[in-house]
């Protein structure tokens, strides 16, 4: 009985203060009604750098899982680290994940403003609730203030590494465990920093176990370390901050990396001893990247590929992202996709238990092909806007080039693009003013790179007899049929079929010389539709390119 009077008066005298109990915040934050089936998920990074392709991948996981089941999926900042935290960190994290279509039902959707009955949702904002839980435990002698100072810390470390022991704070080092009351009311009377820890029951010796989502049945040793709850400024640790977080947020399943694994013994200990319904956990592999033979976690420090800012500053199309994150995330996607043309990848049937073991290999070869067949079906509109809004942040010459005559540029980007066979050419925004640059007489190169087979000579002499005969008035046909006509007296076959037969009869073919024709228009081997191109851009132009290529 005088066990737990102290524990008592210990809590008063430690969280007197509290405006509200552990209790009342379970009321204020009552259970959703969403059903059997709806599941709640979150995505709570830490503001302390750029938003890793990873915490999109896995973002974009959980907003699946909740929506698919008719749930939530909120985002939470977990922003306990002050020191490390940079400006407009969390900024970067909701602009991040909206400009790849990954909002939040509710949570935090700005540097300053979040949404939701549940909130706060930034955990600096939370210390009072943290607080009232860590009183209830002391109230229950699962809680007690810690005096030791870092040097004994340190002391204590160096002596485990000596014996080859588990370092620590737990059993024979745990010397704070077991204070009386008067104490601790001294040192707290002397200004004696302390940090407050968790009594943990564990038992290294005995097992817990769990069912992972995705990596199935794990088990592990019990938690036996005393761990800090709050640290000395009153700030809680991750541990004991997401418990409560996901316990009063409602949080259904707990997706995240799998480096998390080897703190679930803490966080589930942690779950029993507040009273709370643990979340199910699913431990998603990390996205892999290939180097020297081998394979090694994506880097912030080496790869800029693992910036979400990297595909920002490309320009890659949020829906481009999206189809090649779900590629890594099921091997099924791919097949689905190819079956299902043109639906919405929201009715891909995603499952988290299908997912990779092993970490998922990054690609950016793929990625491109990817978007390569996101953009090939896209409207000339929806393209011109799309990329119109990526220049206008990140190239002024071209958005400017493209607001002149908006137009203009519709019908450039149009060309072969309503085909049965539309043309792939193009993987991101930035690759638009360089592929498309002889459209803009600001932007033409004049430097001509001939067909190997073709002499500087018999390329002049070309466009020499072509510009007799061109008009802007031809039809395609006409058109064509001018540069066949073109071929004999000149030396090259009409038909490719003619010179495959006797190539030592001729210098090329047709091929060859819309081929010179094409350069000199273009400064480019390989365009779209080149009678669309030329039409597109005028007589003028046209002729004083062809005299130019002479």
């Amino acid at each position: 009985m005088k066990f737990m009077t102290d524990c008592k008066a210990l809590a008063a005298l430690i969280f007197g203060d509290l405006a509200k109990t552990a209790r009342e915040y379970e009321e204020m934050y009552p259970p959703r009604n969403l059903g059997g089936n709806g599941a709640v998920t979150r995505f709570a990074p830490s503001p302390t750098g750029f938003l890793h392709i990873g915490g999109l991948f896995t973002a974009m996981i959980s907003k699946r899982v909740a929506k698919q089941s008719g749930g939530v999926f909120l985002l939470r900042i977990e922003d306990t680290d002050k020191k490390r935290e940079v400006e407009n960190g969390v900024a970067g994290i909701t602009r991040g994940l909206s400009d790849f279509g990954v909002t939040a039902n509710e949570g935090v959707i700005s540097q300053t403003e979040e949404t939701g009955d549940y909130g706060p949702y930034v955990q600096s904002r939370r210390g009072e609730i943290y607080r009232a839980f860590a009183k209830e435990l002391m109230e229950k002698g699962l809680a007690y203030p810690c005096f030791c100072s870092e040097e004994c810390l340190s002391q204590t470390r160096q002596t485990q590494e000596a014996n080859k022991q588990k370092t620590g704070y737990y059993g024979q080092y745990a010397v704070c465990r077991d204070l009386e009351y008067d104490q601790v009311k001294t040192l707290i009377e002397q200004n004696a920093p302390y940090v407050v820890r968790l009594k943990s029951p564990g038992d290294e010796s005995k097992k817990v176990a769990f069912n992972d989502v995705i990596k199935g049945r794990i088990e592990m040793p019990q938690n036996d370390s005393d761990i800090v709850l709050l640290k000395a400024d009153g700030v809680p640790t991750y541990h004991f901050a997401h418990a409560v977080d996901d316990h009063l947020m409602r949080v259904t399943h707990v997706i995240r990396g799998d480096e998390w694994i080897s703190s679930v013994p803490v966080h589930l200990q942690l779950f029993e001893l507040l009273g709370f319904a643990p979340p199910r956990y699913a431990h998603i592999a990390p996205i892999m990247k290939e180097e020297d033979g081998g394979k090694r976690k994506l880097s912030k420090r080496k790869d800029p590929e693992a910036a979400i800012d990297f595909y920002r500053e490309r320009g890659y199309p949020r829906q481009s992202v999206a189809e090649y994150l779900l590629t890594l995330a099921s091997s099924g996607y791919e097949q689905w996709r190819r079956c299902n043309p043109g639906v919405s990848d929201g009715e891909f049937p995603f499952e988290l238990k299908k997912m990779s073991l092993s970490g998922a290999l990054f690609d950016l070869a793929k990625l491109n092909d990817v978007s390569k067949n996101v953009i090939c079906p896209m409207t000339a509109e929806d393209v011109l806007a799309q990329v119109s809004e990526w220049a206008r942040e990140y190239d002024a010459e071209f958005y400017s080039l493209l607001s002149v005559d908006p137009e203009y540029a519709k019908a450039m980007l149009s060309i072969d693009r309503y085909t049965k066979k539309p043309r792939k050419d193009i993987a991101c925004w930035s690759e638009v003013k360089a592929y498309y640059s002889y459209f803009f007489d600001s932007l033409f190169l004049e430097p001509r790179e001939l067909p190997e087979n073709i002499s500087k000579a018999d390329a002049a002499a070309v466009l020499e007899r072509y510009l007799t005969v061109y008009s802007a008035d031809d039809s395609k046909d006409g058109w064509f049929a001018k540069i066949k006509d073109l071929c004999e007296p000149l030396g090259f076959a009409r038909e490719v079929k003619a010179y495959k037969k006797n190539p030592e009869d001729y210098k090329g073919h047709v091929g060859d010389v819309s081929g010179i024709i094409r350069v000199a228009v273009t400064a480019r081997k390989n365009t779209p539709d080149l009678y669309e191109i030329m039409k597109l851009l005028g007589e003028q132009r046209v002729r004083q390119r062809i005299g130019l290529g002479m």
